[in-house]
């Protein structure tokens, strides 16, 4: 008699099998059956590669096994049911089983095109593998994980092999230091008086504090560059490109607190603007530092230069997460993070790294953002291409609401500009796509400069009855009313501050200085400290129509201070204000009045630069 072989089975027989043998196994009561057992037999049987057809056997016995239950009476519904429970037991030892799988195929895919890369393209490999804005964003473990592999395999690369040991210990050093500073990652908010950006030179900073914590010389010294308004660039240019290992560290150390900060504030309740607000300024403050990183390290070697791309990518990360923030500013600027001068570096700084970015939607809205600030400059041509260009790809992308902010913008620009007719058809292009959109805040801003443009319109023209100007007045009253039931303070401090010009301009002095002080509040809030600024100005203008000297001192002055601190060029319209009222009280008189108020608001220094100010503006004039 001739012996037969028994039938090969198919794979997806086999594990239709072992699926049910482990069922059978868990519900058997002979032992108890772990998951930790459950993943070792899995591991075992699994072919690599062939985790789907598992997955597609158990959803098919699940998917049976429920229909059985349907028809089933009480008593077997709960055997079948218990089956059920052991049938989503192994899937879900299956799923961490995939995930596992998954995280080392990424892992030594990783590892291996550090190995395989151009010495002076590994960081740029790197940089780009921590980007968060993947899907799956590597976790600390698996940095570990290519540490380790790096560090194992380090002796049988060809090229440089010493740098792939630097990467591995830039990874291990940047983990164990992020690990200390995580105690103190906030605990300097509760000092008063402490942020994160950059500042004026008496404002502190938590860089000196966690400058203190970090032993890599290089990582420290960046630390306290930054903690005393130093100059980043300066001190990239005296790093050098071949250290992977400080620049390695720089990287985790930096991505680490930026995490960690943006997720502290984003879990404040009980201040959620305040918590929004502090989570975007601290990504424009990161990405800042990775700006001038790139701009200071300079590309006068190949090695250089592929060392400036790659932190120039991490700027483009960090800008990009931001840029998908639901808090992002269509309306706001960068500045609130800055001082003057350093403002002036960040904008110089982010062109560049957007010149080498597609029209994607992200693109448009940093640069609606950029718009705005340049605005703050008063880099007008430079702002209406930069919200021209954000216009356009906007439009492409499909972004109503940024294409809508962008026309808003423009229509601002072109008010400043005098360019009125142009400005009430921008303002009237934004009321039309808002309201087709269902954009409120869009829709509350076209409100706002469709009115303000036909009031200033109606100045410039031949129009003196008050009951035209109360007509186009009224649109800025609609736009307040949609602001105020959207609790925007954005569109708030803008109303406030327009039908405060607004009524300044039909000389109603009273209802003017209503609005300008609560626009400076509302922007106030927001930390605009452009637009609040502004408010200030003009109430110093409505001051000194009154006539109240005192209060148009006070409010000029601390007007002219605030906007030149943050490089507004309308800081000579506050001085001109202050300017007027010398002459007519004499030398030294706007300086005498106020002078305790000044202190006290603007500091000695403050106050002490303002008869430098006021010097600077007469001799442009």
């Amino acid at each position: 008699m001739t012996e037969t072989n028994p039938p090969v089975l198919s794979l997806r027989d086999r594990y239709t099998a072992a699926v049910t043998d482990l069922v059978e196994r868990i519900l058997g009561g002979k032992q108890i059956i772990s998951k930790e057992y459950i993943h070792r037999i899995l591991s075992k049987q699994i072919v690599p590669g062939t985790s789907e057809v598992l997955e597609g056997c158990l959803q098919e016995q699940i998917q049976a096994v429920t229909e059985q239950i349907a028809a089933a009476s009480e008593i077997k519904q709960a055997k079948l049911g218990h089956r059920v429970k052991a049938l989503q037991m192994i899937g879900t030892v299956l799923t961490q089983w995939q995930q596992e799988r998954q995280s080392s195929e990424v892992v030594t895919q990783i590892a291996q095109q550090l190995i395989a890369a151009d010495p002076e393209e590994r960081l740029r490999v790197l940089f780009q593998a921590i980007d968060r804005n993947q899907s799956q964003p590597l976790q600390s473990a698996q940095l570990r994980q290519i540490a380790t592999i790096l560090q194992q395999q380090a002796d049988l690369v060809l090229s440089e092999p010493a740098q792939i040991s630097q990467l591995a210990t830039g990874l291990e050093n940047g983990l164990a230091t992020l690990s200390v500073l995580e105690e103190h990652l906030v605990s300097w908010i509760y000092d008063q008086g402490q942020q994160v950006g950059f500042g004026g030179e008496e404002e502190h900073s938590p860089w000196r504090l966690w400058a203190k914590y970090i032993s890599n010389p290089a990582t420290q010294k960046l630390f306290i560059t930054i903690g005393y308004q130093g100059s980043v660039a300066e001190f990239a240019a005296q790093q050098s490109a071949s250290y992977a290992d400080d620049w390695v560290q720089m990287a985790i150390i930096l991505q680490g607190l930026q995490i960690g900060l943006v997720a502290w504030f984003d879990r404040q309740m009980y201040d959620i603007k305040w918590g929004e607000r502090s989570s975007f300024n601290t990504l424009i403050t990161f990405s800042l530092i990775w700006c001038e990183l790139a701009n200071g390290v300079g590309t006068s070697t190949r090695q250089r230069t592929a060392l400036s791309q790659a932190c120039w990518q991490i700027t483009w990360q960090i800008l990009r997460i931001a840029a998908q923030r639901n808090d992002f500013p269509l309306y706001g600027g960068i500045f609130a993070t800055f001082s003057g001068d350093t403002l002036r570096d960040a904008l110089a700084y982010f062109d560049q790294p957007l010149k080498q970015v597609a029209g994607t939607q992200e693109k448009g809205r940093i640069l609606t953002m950029l718009g705005y600030s340049q605005q703050v400059l008063g880099q007008m041509d430079r702002s209406i291409s930069l919200h021209q260009e954000a216009l356009s790809i906007a439009n492409t992308a499909g972004d109503k609401s940024c294409e809508i902010a962008n026309l808003n913008h423009l229509s601002r620009i072109y008010l400043r500009e005098q360019d009125y007719d142009t400005a009430i058809s921008y303002s009237q292009r934004a009321l039309i796509l808002a309201r087709q959109a269902g954009d409120r805040r869009g829709e509350a801003n076209a409100l706002i400069n469709y009115g303000y443009s036909e009031v200033l319109a109606a100045q410039a023209g031949t129009e003196t009855e008050i009951e035209g100007y109360e007509q186009h007045i009224s649109y800025l009253q609609q736009g307040l009313k949609l602001a105020e039931k959207l609790a925007d303070q954005q569109s708030l401090a803008l109303c406030y501050y327009s039908l405060g010009i607004a009524y300044l301009t039909i000389q109603d002095l009273e209802e003017a200085i209503s609005y300008l002080t609560q626009g400076i509040e509302a922007a106030q809030a927001i930390n605009d400290l452009y637009l609040r600024g502004l408010g200030i100005t003009y109430l110093a203008e409505a001051y000194y129509q009154q006539p109240d000297y005192p209060a148009t001192m006070f409010y000029a002055g601390v007007g002219m201070y605030s906007l030149y601190q943050i490089g507004a060029q309308e800081w000579r319209q506050a001085a001109r204000i202050l300017d007027s009222l010398e002459k007519q009280l004499g030398i030294g008189g706007v300086m005498i009045l106020p002078q305790e108020k000044l202190i006290e608001l603007l500091g000695t220094e403050g106050y002490d630069s303002l008869p430098e100010l006021l010097a600077e503006y007469r001799r442009s004039i």
